[in-house]
């Protein structure tokens, strides 16, 4: 015992040595692991709480009532330049199918990150099984971002399209950091500029006030079971085929009648 304890004492300052010799940045790391490895989980639901709450304090819900009031510019200064918002749709298990849980963790830490940049852009959300209607109007899906940039009108009164990216985000892979460098990075300006007549803002359904009324068509049409569609179609070429069989068996009967006339000489009384 005396000779382990002494041996102890000998080898420990030749270990204390050996780590002063390693660079202070792999002792930091090596503790930081350390340390790290002896938090439970359960550390992390606080960090997610936080993040969530952040979220909804800086994130503005969508719907179909307050998508037009909520999505303006809040100033009328034109040199300002457009106001850019970042709208994040996503969904549960009907428009989602359960898939949406990680990437709406990355967009509350987004959020939360987002918010301690002064040139960050407005951050909107909307949940497509909570808005169907707004997401069918939209033709927007769950996990995506439209990145918005809004226009301000012009001192002639002119106001410039409304430019309008869709970047489709990964339900299992996308992280905070990716969501933030949308914005930090332009990593938004690899996707094409939105172009369509469901154009939410420019696009001739919006312009002639039809967008939601579209959008509830779709919503119903995305609800009718497909089997009903099949009967439709099913009992409208019966219909059809009836017809057509009534009418050749009609010019048949005609065509088989005798003609008028004279009887045959013979059968003249």
């Amino acid at each position: 015992m005396r000779l382990t304890a002494s041996l102890l004492a000998l080898l420990l300052p030749v270990g204390m040595v050996a780590q002063q010799q390693k660079p202070l940045g792999e002792n930091l790391q090596s503790w930081f692991d350390k340390a790290k490895s002896y938090l439970p989980n359960a550390a992390t639901a606080p960090i997610a709480s936080t993040a969530a709450k952040a979220a909804a304090t800086n994130v503005v819900p969508l719907t179909k009532d307050n998508w037009q009031s909520v999505l303006t510019p809040s100033t009328t200064d034109p040199f300002e330049g457009p106001e850019t918002w970042m709208v994040f749709f996503t969904g549960g298990n009907k428009t989602c199918y359960g898939r949406c849980a990680g990437v709406e963790k990355a967009w509350n830490e987004s959020a939360a990150l987002l918010a301690a940049d002064p040139s960050s852009p407005k951050l909107a959300y909307a949940n497509c099984d909570k808005q169907a209607v707004l997401c069918s109007a939209w033709t927007a899906a769950a996990a995506t971002i439209w990145y918005i940039q809004l226009p301000i009108a012009q001192p002639d009164q002119s106001t410039p399209a409304t430019t309008i990216r869709i970047i489709a985000l990964n339900t299992t892979t996308t992280t905070a950091s990716d969501i933030v460098k949308i914005h930090t990075e332009k990593t938004y300006e690899k996707r094409p500029v939105y172009d369509s007549a469901l154009h939410p803002f420019d696009g001739w359904v919006a312009q002639y006030g039809l967008l939601l009324p579209l959008g509830y068509v779709l919503y119903g049409f995305a609800y009718i079971p497909s089997w009903t569609f099949m009967i439709v179609i099913s009992m409208g070429s019966r219909y059809i085929m009836s017809k057509r069989t009534g009418g050749r068996q009609a010019g048949s009967a005609q065509g088989s009648a005798p003609l008028g006339g004279a009887p045959p000489a013979n059968e003249r009384a």
